[in-house]
């Protein structure tokens, strides 16, 4: 049992616990690392496959309309969960809604194994449709469980964070490199094989979270079983107080459209600069030491990753035995690919390093950098939600600052280049540290400032922020060739440079009126 001041909700089995939190948490955090593998995964190689030539499998688009549709793509997916967080809170339950969405998003990937226009734009409206289910719910879930550790909250988050992460690198690596090697279409059909693993690795271990997510009949009943603190305080915020704490909920929002407008150019035009004009093609003493690194890369958060499924296994296996074959399964095929893939890399006498790789550094560092900011967070030395947001814009400027800088060299109009890759490598370090201090914090300060019986819907509204900040991405980022014809690149990395890096300086300053309207939210 826990024996620790905090009272996680769910079953009994749900109060044992792995690295000071629920095993609850973690069964999340598989089902959410399967769906970002295969979303992460489409998304590497979307813009790539429409860009490439037909002769290399691709649909020859111009990269105006591969980031036009790329931009109201991901716009989308962040716009689906305000319907799928009303849904869930007024008929579902978060449960089943996450069930359906994963189910629904499986069928989207495998729609996309096949080659036609037909088959692409059945999969994206699939994608988009499951992802309003699935998205916004298994957050409730984990706020449901944690409506009496509110203090535990954002490591929580920081954790379920790691997940998403572990699963977006492991999608952009393996359906990346299948992708480029094997054929567009064969990426795409993996992507949909996890999200169909996921899909039933959540639905045979739900059990583990009792009456949390039920229907939204079962979890008024719920609600209103316990007299906690944590609902009793909720019971007393006043509609000033509640009216003032909306409005930092809206301020944030806003901000986050700037984040994501430019932290969002690694699916786009971040992915084109890594395909056209970085020198990718590594041989001799390069290619060892990125065949080491490599290695490196992948197999030591493989282990790691591997290791919390151990520690989860040793827990539930006993009850949830199915569920765990599943996953258990998943990650010997995870396993398999990635020996195969390393044991091509080192057969070869050059390597080209796949335009798609660099992705897998957002993931990498996330993964390295999670558990840090993570005890941070419940430290002494945890900033308030207005300072954390303001770092994270001014980190991900600085990323863009790095790249202006590293593409000063290319001529202006150009369509190729070779610049080095530790830009690259440097700006994703910089845009994760500020992700880090952004996006998980994001969806657990909403939880604490708005009314329990308001989350699935609230979380809705933030996704559409995210969603608008999508959409611009698309758009500025199909300005590529506009800007670097009429200017150069490094001009086009100055606008992500300086936009944020104001907008984190705006949010800093007036941080102490951000506080006051919070009424003691920390």
């Amino acid at each position: 049992m826990n024996t620790t001041k905090y009272r996680f909700e769910g079953s009994e089995m749900n109060s044992k616990l792995l690295m000071g939190h629920p095993s609850g948490l973690f069964v999340l955090f598989f089902t959410e690392m399967w769906e970002r593998f295969s979303y992460y995964g489409m998304r590497a190689i979307l813009v790539l496959f429409l860009t490439s030539a037909l002769l290399d499998g691709g649909w020859a688009w111009s990269r105006e309309d591969a980031l036009g549709l790329y931009g109201t793509y991901t716009m989308l997916v962040y716009f689906s969960p305000i319907l799928g967080g009303w849904l869930a809170d007024k008929y579902f339950g978060y449960r089943n809604s996450v069930v359906w969405g994963a189910l629904i998003m499986a069928l989207g990937h495998a729609a996309m194994a096949f080659d036609t226009p037909w088959s692409l734009y059945t999969g994206i409206a699939l994608l988009v449709a499951g992802n309003g289910l699935f998205k916004p719910n298994m957050t409730s879930i984990i706020n449901g469980m944690y409506v009496n550790a509110q203090d535990k909250k954002d490591g929580a988050f920081t954790i379920y964070y790691m997940g998403v992460n572990a699963g977006a690198f492991l999608g952009i690596l393996l359906c990346g490199y299948i992708g480029e090697t094997q054929g567009w279409h064969y990426g795409f059909g993996l992507a949909g094989i996890f999200m169909f693993f996921g899909t039933i690795q959540f639905w045979l271990a739900q059990g583990i979270f009792g009456k949390v997510g039920l229907s939204a009949a079962k979890t008024v009943e719920y609600e209103d079983t316990f007299d906690t603190p944590a609902n009793n305080e909720e019971e007393k915020v006043s509609p000033k107080v509640q009216r003032d704490r909306y409005i930092v909920v809206g301020v944030l929002a806003f901000f986050t459209i700037f984040f994501w407008a430019a932290f969002e150019q690694a699916g786009g035009s971040m992915t084109i600069f890594a395909k056209d004009y970085t020198n990718r093609l590594l041989e001799g003493t390069s290619a060892d030491i990125f065949r080491i690194a490599n290695t490196l890369l992948t197999i030591v958060p493989l282990i790691i990753i591997t290791y919390v499924l151990f520690k989860l296994f040793q827990i539930t296996f006993k009850k949830y035995a199915l569920s765990n074959i599943f996953l258990g399964t998943s990650f010997v095929i995870i396993w398999a690919i990635v020996i195969w893939m390393l044991k091509n890399q080192f057969s070869e006498v050059k390597t080209e390093v796949p335009a798609s790789w660099f992705s897998i550094l957002n993931s990498f560092y996330i993964i390295t950098f999670a558990p840090l900011f993570s005890k941070l967070w419940e430290s002494k030395y945890n900033p308030s939600a207005p300072v954390k947001f303001g770092l994270g814009l001014i980190l991900l400027g600085l990323g863009f600052g790095v790249l202006a800088y590293g593409s000063a060299s290319i001529p202006q109009g150009a369509q190729t280049a070779s610049v080095s890759m530790i830009f690259l490598i440097l700006a994703y370090l910089l845009h994760t540290l500020g992700e880090l201090t952004l996006s998980p914090v994001g969806l657990s300060y909403v939880s604490k400032l708005v009314p329990a019986a308001k989350i699935g819907l609230m979380y809705g509204l933030w996704y559409i922020a995210i969603g608008m900040g999508n959409k611009v991405a698309g758009s500025m980022g199909g300005m590529i060739d506009q800007i670097t014809t009429e200017y150069n690149m490094s001009t086009f990395f100055l606008i992500f440079t300086i936009v944020p890096i104001i907008a984190g300086l705006i949010l800093m300053a007036i941080s102490p009126i951000m506080k006051k309207l919070m009424h003691g939210v920390k």
